[in-house]
């Protein structure tokens, strides 16, 4: 008898959306200090800042029927001044990693909902593994640094191709595209 190892259950559909929960928020911190501090051991604790003080974070739900499950992915945004806004500590859940569209949908979620209050350019410190999925979001590389002891793309969003979103409450849905 032979037996394949079974796969761990994903849920294919999810709303990216501003976390306007407190379960959200924590879960999202959560789901920072797991991909920031556990595992890639960026940072020893936490990976708060000041910045999580003024920040907007985004979420990425799993959805189960018509109930959100949990925070499979997180990002904040930030207006450095007016204008100027930043993404930073984008993490998605290991399992979700490989199946696509949530990355993806929470830079379209941070870059969408930014011009929605008036950003006119869009930056982030992009650890360089994840630089080509920025390049293919029409993105584009403004210099090579090193961030936390690690090599970054300081990035920009060319932000035509991104449109405004006034609704960051609600978001949007979003599918998996699940891998063979």
């Amino acid at each position: 008898m032979i037996i394949e190892p079974v796969r761990p259950f994903l849920a294919c559909e999810f709303r990216v959306k501003s976390a306007t929960e407190a379960w959200e928020r924590n879960r999202a911190a959560a789901l920072r200090r797991e991909v920031f501090c556990e595992e890639q051991r960026i940072f020893l604790d936490d990976d708060r800042d000041a910045i999580d003080d003024v920040a907007i974070p985004l979420v990425a739900l799993s959805s189960l029927a018509i109930t959100h499950e949990d925070v499979v992915g997180t990002v904040r945004i930030h207006q450095q001044r007016s204008g100027v806004w930043w993404g930073s500590r984008l993490a998605v859940a290991r399992p979700y990693r490989k199946v696509g569209a949530i990355g993806t949908s929470l830079i379209r979620l941070a870059v969408g909902t930014a011009r929605g209050f008036g950003c006119q350019r869009f930056l982030a410190h992009v650890q360089s593994g994840n630089a080509p999925l920025f390049h293919a979001l029409h993105w584009q590389t403004l210099e090579q640094v090193s961030l936390h002891g690690r090599p970054h793309h300081f990035m920009q969003a060319d932000l035509m191709h991104y449109p405004a979103l006034t609704t960051p409450e609600t978001g949007f849905l979003s599918h998996l595209k699940q891998a063979a």
